[in-house]
């Protein structure tokens, strides 16, 4: 039994929701987004309106596996049109910098060259110092591979704790050599 898919999806009054062709598209203050519905999972609105619910009609094990995806993706699509989504990154480390002009992101981390990455149109970048990015964007799935794909550039190195690292990630240094 999926008690994720049970759970309703509370809709806040800024949010609209609209059902149509396998298509539930859910619109805010911050953007719009779609998301199709697979066979034998439907989605309606509950008797006060305030609320969606995701039910299944098969008792099939992928079905049932779809039922919480779906629940999940929607609420996240719900989250993300209202507050949105955002993740900070800094770099940590002598001379790790980023440099931004419009949604071109130019990274220092140490190698010959600065890497050079473009962010893409559904992601806004903003910089508050050379070392702290913020990334925002309604898409939840979006900003997270935004930010795993500029954590790529230089990941944090277990012994001295350098690279692009989440702000507030804890990084466990492994002992150096013993003399």
């Amino acid at each position: 039994m999926s008690r994720m898919g049970k759970k309703p999806i509370l809709l806040d009054p800024k949010v609209k929701a609209e059902i149509k062709d396998g298509k539930v598209t859910v619109t805010g203050p911050k953007g719009t987004r779609e998301l199709a519905i697979p066979a034998h999972i439907s989605v309606e609105f509950s008797e006060d309106g305030k609320e969606l619910l995701v039910k299944r009609d098969s008792e099939n094990r992928k079905i049932k596996m779809q039922h919480g995806l779906i629940r999940s993706l929607l609420n996240s699509n719900v989250i993300g049109v209202n507050t949105g989504f955002t993740i900070e990154l800094e770099f940590v480390g002598v001379g790790y910098r980023a440099a931004l002009q419009g949604q071109t992101l130019t990274m220092n981390l140490g190698y010959s060259n600065p890497r050079v990455y473009t962010v893409p149109e559904n992601v806004k970048v903003s910089m508050k110092d050379p070392t702290h990015i913020t990334l925002e964007s309604a898409d939840k799935q979006a900003v997270g591979q935004v930010a795993a794909n500029i954590r790529a550039n230089r990941v944090p190195d277990a012994y001295h704790g350098k690279g692009v690292r989440f702000v507030g990630e804890q990084i466990t240094l492994k002992e150096g050599k013993k003399a």
